[in-house]
Protein backbone atom coordinates (compact mmCIF):
# COMPACT_ATOMS: atom_id res chain seq x y z
CA UNK A 1 0.00 0.00 0.00
CA UNK A 2 1.60 3.27 -1.17
CA UNK A 3 0.92 6.53 0.65
CA UNK A 4 2.56 9.64 -0.82
CA UNK A 5 5.17 11.35 1.35
CA UNK A 6 3.04 14.46 1.88
CA UNK A 7 0.09 12.40 3.12
CA UNK A 8 2.39 10.40 5.41
CA UNK A 9 3.80 13.58 6.94
CA UNK A 10 0.30 15.00 7.39
CA UNK A 11 -0.89 11.81 9.11
CA UNK A 12 2.15 11.85 11.42
CA UNK A 13 1.50 15.49 12.39
CA UNK A 14 -2.19 14.79 13.05
CA UNK A 15 -1.32 11.73 15.14
CA UNK A 16 1.21 13.74 17.19
CA UNK A 17 -1.36 16.50 17.72
CA UNK A 18 -3.90 13.96 18.93
CA UNK A 19 -1.40 12.50 21.39
CA UNK A 20 -0.45 15.94 22.73
CA UNK A 21 -4.06 17.07 23.02
CA UNK A 22 -5.30 13.83 24.58
CA UNK A 23 -8.23 14.65 26.89
CA UNK A 24 -8.74 13.22 30.36
CA UNK A 25 -11.14 10.24 30.56
CA UNK A 26 -14.04 12.46 31.72
CA UNK A 27 -13.39 14.96 28.90
CA UNK A 28 -13.17 12.14 26.37
CA UNK A 29 -16.51 10.73 27.50
CA UNK A 30 -18.29 14.07 27.04
CA UNK A 31 -16.37 14.82 23.82
CA UNK A 32 -17.86 11.89 21.97
CA UNK A 33 -21.02 10.88 23.80
CA UNK A 34 -22.92 10.72 20.53
CA UNK A 35 -20.18 9.32 18.27
CA UNK A 36 -20.95 6.42 15.96
CA UNK A 37 -18.44 4.48 13.94
CA UNK A 38 -19.88 2.91 10.82
CA UNK A 39 -18.23 0.52 8.36
CA UNK A 40 -19.51 -0.81 5.09
CA UNK A 41 -18.98 -1.23 1.40
CA UNK A 42 -19.74 0.74 -1.72
CA UNK A 43 -19.40 0.99 -5.47
CA UNK A 44 -18.44 3.69 -7.96
CA UNK A 45 -20.56 4.73 -10.93
CA UNK A 46 -21.07 7.67 -13.21
CA UNK A 47 -24.19 8.97 -14.89
CA UNK A 48 -23.08 7.78 -18.33
CA UNK A 49 -22.07 4.28 -17.25
CA UNK A 50 -20.65 1.94 -14.67
CA UNK A 51 -17.05 2.29 -13.51
CA UNK A 52 -16.94 -0.84 -11.35
CA UNK A 53 -14.80 0.46 -8.49
CA UNK A 54 -15.15 -1.00 -4.99
CA UNK A 55 -15.23 1.41 -2.04
CA UNK A 56 -14.53 0.61 1.62
CA UNK A 57 -15.87 3.40 3.89
CA UNK A 58 -15.25 3.98 7.60
CA UNK A 59 -17.37 6.82 8.97
CA UNK A 60 -17.50 8.68 12.26
CA UNK A 61 -20.59 10.77 12.83
CA UNK A 62 -21.83 12.64 15.88
CA UNK A 63 -24.52 14.99 17.18
CA UNK A 64 -27.41 12.85 15.94
CA UNK A 65 -25.48 12.22 12.67
CA UNK A 66 -25.43 15.93 11.84
CA UNK A 67 -21.67 15.83 11.27
CA UNK A 68 -19.60 13.20 9.51
CA UNK A 69 -15.93 12.45 8.93
CA UNK A 70 -15.45 9.72 6.37
CA UNK A 71 -12.39 7.72 5.40
CA UNK A 72 -12.68 5.97 2.04
CA UNK A 73 -10.49 3.50 0.20
CA UNK A 74 -11.18 3.21 -3.50
CA UNK A 75 -9.79 -0.32 -3.67
CA UNK A 76 -9.93 -1.04 -7.39
CA UNK A 77 -9.36 0.88 -10.60
CA UNK A 78 -12.40 2.63 -12.03
CA UNK A 79 -12.93 1.81 -15.68
CA UNK A 80 -15.72 3.36 -17.74
CA UNK A 81 -17.35 0.62 -19.78
CA UNK A 82 -18.79 2.10 -22.94
CA UNK A 83 -21.52 -0.10 -24.41
CA UNK A 84 -21.39 1.64 -27.81
CA UNK A 85 -17.74 0.75 -28.46
CA UNK A 86 -15.45 -2.09 -27.53
CA UNK A 87 -13.08 0.26 -25.71
CA UNK A 88 -12.92 0.89 -21.99
CA UNK A 89 -11.45 4.02 -20.42
CA UNK A 90 -9.43 4.12 -17.19
CA UNK A 91 -10.94 6.90 -15.08
CA UNK A 92 -9.09 6.46 -11.75
CA UNK A 93 -6.53 4.25 -10.05
CA UNK A 94 -7.10 3.12 -6.43
CA UNK A 95 -6.66 5.92 -3.87
CA UNK A 96 -7.47 7.04 -0.33
CA UNK A 97 -10.00 9.77 0.38
CA UNK A 98 -11.34 11.66 3.38
CA UNK A 99 -14.36 13.93 3.74
CA UNK A 100 -15.87 16.23 6.36
CA UNK A 101 -19.57 17.05 5.97
CA UNK A 102 -22.47 18.78 7.69
CA UNK A 103 -25.82 17.01 7.25
CA UNK A 104 -29.39 18.33 7.28
CA UNK A 105 -32.52 16.25 7.73
CA UNK A 106 -34.97 16.65 4.84
CA UNK A 107 -37.59 14.20 6.10
CA UNK A 108 -38.02 12.09 9.23
CA UNK A 109 -40.62 9.46 10.04
CA UNK A 110 -39.99 7.16 12.99
CA UNK A 111 -36.70 5.30 12.52
CA UNK A 112 -36.33 6.54 8.91
CA UNK A 113 -34.51 9.74 7.95
CA UNK A 114 -33.74 11.29 4.55
CA UNK A 115 -30.80 13.70 4.67
CA UNK A 116 -28.57 15.91 2.56
CA UNK A 117 -24.94 16.66 3.39
CA UNK A 118 -22.33 19.07 2.12
CA UNK A 119 -18.67 19.59 2.94
CA UNK A 120 -15.16 19.03 1.67
CA UNK A 121 -13.16 16.02 0.48
CA UNK A 122 -9.51 15.29 -0.11
CA UNK A 123 -7.84 12.43 -1.93
CA UNK A 124 -4.32 11.14 -2.41
CA UNK A 125 -4.26 11.50 -6.21
CA UNK A 126 -5.92 13.43 -9.00
CA UNK A 127 -7.35 11.59 -12.01
CA UNK A 128 -9.73 11.85 -14.98
CA UNK A 129 -12.67 12.30 -12.62
CA UNK A 130 -11.22 15.37 -10.89
CA UNK A 131 -7.98 17.13 -11.68
CA UNK A 132 -7.70 18.45 -8.12
CA UNK A 133 -7.06 16.63 -4.86
CA UNK A 134 -9.40 18.87 -2.85
CA UNK A 135 -13.08 18.78 -3.76
CA UNK A 136 -16.52 19.70 -2.53
CA UNK A 137 -18.44 16.73 -1.13
CA UNK A 138 -22.19 16.32 -1.37
CA UNK A 139 -24.38 13.43 -0.29
CA UNK A 140 -28.00 12.33 -0.30
CA UNK A 141 -28.83 9.48 2.00
CA UNK A 142 -31.32 7.36 3.84
CA UNK A 143 -30.64 6.50 7.50
CA UNK A 144 -32.66 3.91 9.40
CA UNK A 145 -32.63 1.95 12.64
CA UNK A 146 -33.84 -1.56 13.19
CA UNK A 147 -36.65 -1.89 15.77
CA UNK A 148 -34.35 -2.96 18.61
CA UNK A 149 -32.27 0.23 18.01
CA UNK A 150 -29.02 -1.75 18.15
CA UNK A 151 -28.29 -1.46 14.43
CA UNK A 152 -28.18 1.79 12.47
CA UNK A 153 -27.62 1.70 8.72
CA UNK A 154 -27.19 4.27 5.96
CA UNK A 155 -27.48 4.09 2.20
CA UNK A 156 -25.82 7.19 0.72
CA UNK A 157 -25.19 8.49 -2.81
CA UNK A 158 -22.03 10.65 -2.77
CA UNK A 159 -20.47 13.08 -5.25
CA UNK A 160 -17.05 14.74 -4.97
CA UNK A 161 -16.31 17.52 -7.44
CA UNK A 162 -14.07 20.58 -7.74
CA UNK A 163 -17.01 22.60 -9.14
CA UNK A 164 -15.23 23.24 -12.43
CA UNK A 165 -12.30 25.09 -10.85
CA UNK A 166 -9.95 23.04 -13.02
CA UNK A 167 -10.69 20.56 -15.79
CA UNK A 168 -11.27 17.67 -16.16
CA UNK A 169 -14.07 17.70 -13.64
CA UNK A 170 -16.43 14.78 -14.18
CA UNK A 171 -16.64 14.21 -10.42
CA UNK A 172 -16.33 11.08 -8.32
CA UNK A 173 -19.69 9.36 -7.87
CA UNK A 174 -20.15 6.46 -5.48
CA UNK A 175 -22.77 4.86 -3.28
CA UNK A 176 -22.06 3.46 0.17
CA UNK A 177 -23.95 1.17 2.51
CA UNK A 178 -22.70 1.42 6.10
CA UNK A 179 -23.90 0.08 9.41
CA UNK A 180 -23.19 0.37 13.09
CA UNK A 181 -23.95 -2.35 15.63
CA UNK A 182 -24.82 -0.80 18.98
CA UNK A 183 -24.91 2.99 18.48
CA UNK A 184 -23.72 4.81 21.56
CA UNK A 185 -20.92 2.34 22.31
CA UNK A 186 -18.78 5.34 23.30
CA UNK A 187 -21.47 6.96 25.44
CA UNK A 188 -21.14 7.03 29.19
CA UNK A 189 -23.77 5.82 31.62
Amino acid sequence: MFVPAKAGVLLAVLFAALLCARPTPSEAASLCETCEIQVGVGSTYHFWGTTGGVVVPVLVNWNDARYEVGFFRMTTAQVLQDGDTRYNRLMAQPYWGVSLSRRWTLYRSGPLRLFFGFGFAGKTRSDQLSSTRWDFASQLGLRFQLPDKRVTAELVMRHWSNAGIRLPNHGQDFATFTFNFNPGVFATD
